[in-house]
């Protein structure tokens, strides 16, 4: 459990390096230079844009994934029960959500054609923090003795 509680700790840092860091580089034309994308850059072009949209990617960006690793930790040092833990499982699928739009825009804009998205090693980060607390959460569920949730 020692391994899963470190582990789970590490994301509380590397969530907001995944925020920060390039998701993708987009440009209009091949001439024009890249402008990189990341998930805070992203959220500040829909807040100027889409104020419902924001929030709700914000919820699935920034505070599902978050409050799930607080959560886990909380079950970690025995701060909270372990009851808490299919809510939390439901904040991960949630922060899961949000990578595959990411994805989603990805592989809409170079359908498109008219511009170049490369992805960025942002994209690869926030991917392995959502993955890595998925596999945490469900580690820790499988060791507290509680019967799995039912899906």
């Amino acid at each position: 459990m020692t391994v899963l509680k470190f582990a789970n700790l590490s994301l509380l840092a590397l969530y907001p390096l995944a925020w920060f860091a390039p998701l993708m580089r987009a440009g209009i034309l091949p001439l024009f230079g890249m402008s990189e994308i990341s998930v805070i850059s992203g959220l500040q072009s829909l807040w100027r844009s889409d104020i419902f949209l924001a929030l709700l990617v914000t919820c699935f960006a920034l505070f599902a994934p978050y409050l799930k690793t607080i959560g886990l930790a909380l079950v970690h040092f025995r701060i909270a029960r372990k009851r808490l833990l299919p809510a939390l499982e439901v904040l991960g699928r949630l922060a899961m959500a949000d990578v595959f739009l990411i994805a989603l825009y990805v592989v809409i804009a170079k359908g498109m054609g008219l511009g170049r998205v490369e992805t960025a090693w942002g994209l690869y980060l926030f991917t392995a923090c959502i993955l890595a607390s998925l596999a945490i959460g469900y580690l820790t569920e499988r060791r507290s003795g509680l019967p799995p949730v039912t899906r």
